[in-house]
């Protein structure tokens, strides 16, 4: 059975903008078209409702940054070609393309640790390595040793690449790729607390 976007969404609880953000990023398998409408099998959308919230709590930090994209876009900038994610970006693409720039409190976001990157509130990406960051132009800050702990490339199953080179870093990759974890944030970074509430 196919769903179109607008029945998948409703299926989610979701905006039908917050479901295509999941369409336009690649992570979806299985999508066909029927004229200008995309079609989705059932089982991907019961996958994705089914799919748990990240266990945040075993981390060892109060406040977790979580850096909420869109899809990839092409773009004119400092160091990268992409802003956002696409499951079909390879690794130095998607890390040049997630570190920065974002508008943030850059000590917050370091002193979590790690910082899971969401598109429509599942993780399809975890950073490590914020220890040293950069500001530009605007309150915004670019991580430059930042790592790319793993990524998903099918959200449903999900498909993780678990790439980071220490093994404490490939564990925290391997816990949340593929969980949801909802935020609130007027702006791409949003910070939530680990111990059960989440703040703006």
């Amino acid at each position: 059975m196919l769903l179109t976007t607008g029945q998948a969404a409703e299926e989610l609880g979701c905006a039908i903008t917050t479901y295509r953000r999941l369409i336009r990023a690649g992570v979806l398998p299985g999508l066909t078209r029927r004229g200008v409408r995309v079609m989705t099998p059932l089982w991907v959308v019961q996958a994705l409702r089914q799919r748990t919230l990240a266990p945040v709590d075993r981390l060892d930090t109060d406040l977790l940054g979580v850096l909420r994209v869109d899809a990839a876009r092409q773009v004119q900038d400092t160091g990268r070609k992409w802003a956002g994610y696409a499951a079909d970006l390879g690794p130095d693409d998607l890390l040049e393309g997630l570190r920065g720039w974002w508008r943030c409190d850059a000590a917050s976001v370091a002193a979590g640790g790690v910082l899971p990157v969401t598109v429509s509130g599942y993780v399809v990406a975890v950073l490590t390595g914020l220890d040293r960051w950069e500001k530009g132009d605007g309150g915004r800050h670019t991580f430059p040793d930042a790592v790319l702990a793993g990524h998903v490339t099918d959200l449903a199953t999900p498909t993780k690449h678990v790439t980071a080179p220490r093994e404490t870093d490939r564990g925290i990759a391997d816990l949340l790729l593929g969980a949801r974890l909802p935020s609130q944030s007027s702006g791409a970074i949003a910070y939530v607390s680990t111990h059960g509430s989440t703040a703006n």
